[in-house]
């Protein structure tokens, strides 16, 4: 496969409260050791780190951590005061600081189990002119997902909960097939881990 572009940049979501995984709010669930010890948010970030030569990581205030673990591995970590308003906050957030490039490959700070393989697909699909890029398996579209700069203005008009669903549902999407049970598993609940 072919290098990914430099000018996609990824972008990892990382600023949920996680409420599913802990109701009380006393254990985020990106630092949560996976089996092996690595924290989820790590093994996100180390992952699509590995394709992409810059990552921009959105964190809540007060994130218990998440931001000096991120940055010590390389991200660029931007705090995002609007997060709890719903992801779209943190993605426009992240596309603001990200604007100069010529895509970006979002993924989700709880996702884990995205295989390389399945970020370089996403990557190299958006290098070669997809202007949206989504992983399929079993006629099922997960996550990540790839956005060219001509949805620029639509990504930094999203607002809610629902980040960029909209523009999946309206806009040419092109379909990468993988083979990575990866793009559907998150991690919402201790049993998940």
């Amino acid at each position: 496969m072919a290098a990914a572009s430099p000018a996609t940049v990824g972008i990892l979501l990382a600023a949920g409260r996680g409420r599913r995984f802990d109701p009380a709010g006393l254990r985020n669930k990106l630092l949560q050791p996976l089996p092996g010890g690595e924290a989820v948010v790590a093994a996100s970030a180390r992952k699509l780190l590995a394709v992409v030569p810059r990552v921009v990581a959105v964190v809540p205030p007060d994130d218990g951590g998440v931001a000096a673990l991120l940055a010590a591995l390389g991200c660029d970590v931007v705090v995002c005061a609007e997060a709890d308003s719903g992801m779209a906050a943190s993605l426009v957030h992240a596309i603001r600081h990200a604007s100069a490039a010529d895509a970006w490959l979002v993924a989700l700070g709880d996702m884990p189990h995205v295989a390389p393989a399945t970020l370089r697909a996403l990557a190299d699909a958006l290098a070669a002119g997809a202007t949206i890029a989504a992983p399929v398996m079993e006629g099922r579209r997960g996550n990540p997902v790839g956005f060219s700069r001509v949805h620029l203005e639509a990504l930094l008009a999203l607002q809610g909960d629902q980040g960029a669903r909209g523009l999946l549902r309206s806009g040419p999407v092109q379909d990468v097939p993988v083979d990575d049970m990866g793009i559907f598993r998150d991690i919402d609940t201790p049993s998940d881990l």
